[in-house]
């Protein structure tokens, strides 16, 4: 039986304050970061382990610790979409997509680059983001398992330039 993807809208709420410097996007939670109800919560995505690394910090394990690293590093964190129909956490199966509204985000934050975490955060940004918002935005390769071409410390060499805000 093949299964068909679902209509979801995104469950977690941004994570920024006035101090925020940089707006990482990602496309779309997976299952496992809707359950958690925070960001990059498979154990496969390399997103904290990239991060960490970047800013020569320990990895964290709880989403507390998770919250205390993205303060400590100035970093905002959401997604492009606000709603889509996908299967699974499968970014090659969304359709149907609303973005999400920056604007709050931008006028608590002096967000200066945004940050897309793939080419499917990258492609929707550059549709739906791009011209209302007017922020330069770099694309960073994906920290996705799917990504398994890029090795942990390739990822963390090319995700370097988040430091230079």
């Amino acid at each position: 039986m093949t299964k068909e993807p679902e209509r979801i809208t995104h469950p977690i709420p941004p994570f920024y304050n006035e101090n925020s410097k940089i707006l990482i996007l990602g496309s779309f939670p997976s299952v496992k970061s809707r359950e958690q109800m925070f960001f990059y919560g498979h154990p496969q995505n390399r997103f904290w382990r990239v991060l960490a690394g970047v800013f020569e910090k320990d990895v964290p394990k709880s989403i507390e610790e998770k919250k205390t690293l993205l303060d400590e590093c100035n970093v905002a964190l959401w997604d492009v979409l606000a709603e889509c129909e996908i299967l699974g956490s499968a970014d090659s199966t969304i359709k149907n997509v609303k973005a999400n509204d920056l604007s709050k985000i931008l006028k608590t934050a002096d967000i200066r680059l945004v940050y897309t975490n793939g080419k499917t955060a990258e492609k929707y940004y550059n549709k739906f983001l791009k011209s209302k918002y007017q922020v330069k935005m770099i694309s960073l390769p994906s920290t996705s398992p799917a990504n398994a071409a890029k090795s942990l410390e390739k990822l963390i060499c090319e995700w370097q330039i988040i430091k230079d805000f």
